[in-house]
């Protein structure tokens, strides 16, 4: 009995552990994806769904966040109880030929030490 309920416990721990992938509307995941550092554009073109949703990511993980967008484009450790995910909307000085005048368009998903997202911005500004 001991060990049948430490199997249900474990398989419970298991089950809730596992992040999935998110919601994200009419967002093109396959563009977004295919998009990195938003070299093509091809993200700017969700700019408008993204806004409109992207209070719906709060409290996500990061696992969940990786297998619904991808790789982060950068990830920055700010210090022990707090990272950030990058995504470019607007071409980075990662992509070939491209010299950017100004900062580009990004969105930054604010993870706390547990690694769940409390703040997302779209902006231009670094954290």
């Amino acid at each position: 009995m001991k060990y049948l309920s430490i199997a249900t416990f474990l398989l419970i721990m298991i089950g809730t552990s596992c992040s999935s992938k998110l919601d994200t509307g009419a967002i093109n995941i396959e563009n977004w994806k295919g998009d990195r550092y938003g070299c093509k554009g091809l993200r700017l073109q969700d700019l408008e769904e993204f806004e409109k949703i992207k209070n719906t990511f709060l409290g996500a993980d990061n696992q969940a966040l990786i297998k619904t967008f991808g790789r982060p484009d950068r990830v920055e450790l700010v210090d022990k109880s707090q990272s950030f995910f990058f995504y470019y909307f607007e071409p980075s000085d990662n992509c070939d030929g491209v010299k950017p005048e100004k900062e580009p368009l990004k969105v930054l998903f604010r993870m706390n030490a547990i690694s769940k997202v409390s703040e997302v911005t779209v902006t231009t500004l670094n954290p």
